[in-house]
């Protein structure tokens, strides 16, 4: 998870775009992990939160996902990777980081 952190937040700097990771979780101690994870990694581009463990209803967030990443565009999601518990790999990391180029080109037209 890190490293698609850090590689948001140095796209995010790069492409002009904005990017931010929600934590879905109820953990009171987690926003202040977050918080020295952020300084510990330098991030700096890239906003943290913490929400409801279900999410926001309308981003279809899969109960079985570990991890999901959702890439969007004009408040429309356009990519959307859904990964069970110990599928979230260097691979994943980098067909999220390759996805980023789909959400640049549309924005651009």
């Amino acid at each position: 998870m890190t490293s698609l952190v850090k590689q948001l937040d140095a796209a995010t700097a790069e492409k002009k775009i904005k990017s931010f990771v929600v934590f879905l979780n109820d953990d009171e101690k987690l926003p202040e992990q977050l918080k020295d994870l952020a300084k510990k990694e330098d991030i700096k581009n890239t906003v943290f939160a913490v929400d409801n463990p279900a999410g926001p209803t309308d981003y279809s967030i899969s109960k079985d996902a570990d991890v999901t990443v959702l890439l969007y565009d004009k408040h429309k999601v356009q990519v959307n990777h859904a990964y069970r518990k110990g599928e979230f790999n260097a691979q994943a990391v980098q067909q999220v980081v390759s996805d980023l180029g789909k959400i640049e080109k549309k924005s651009s037209k």
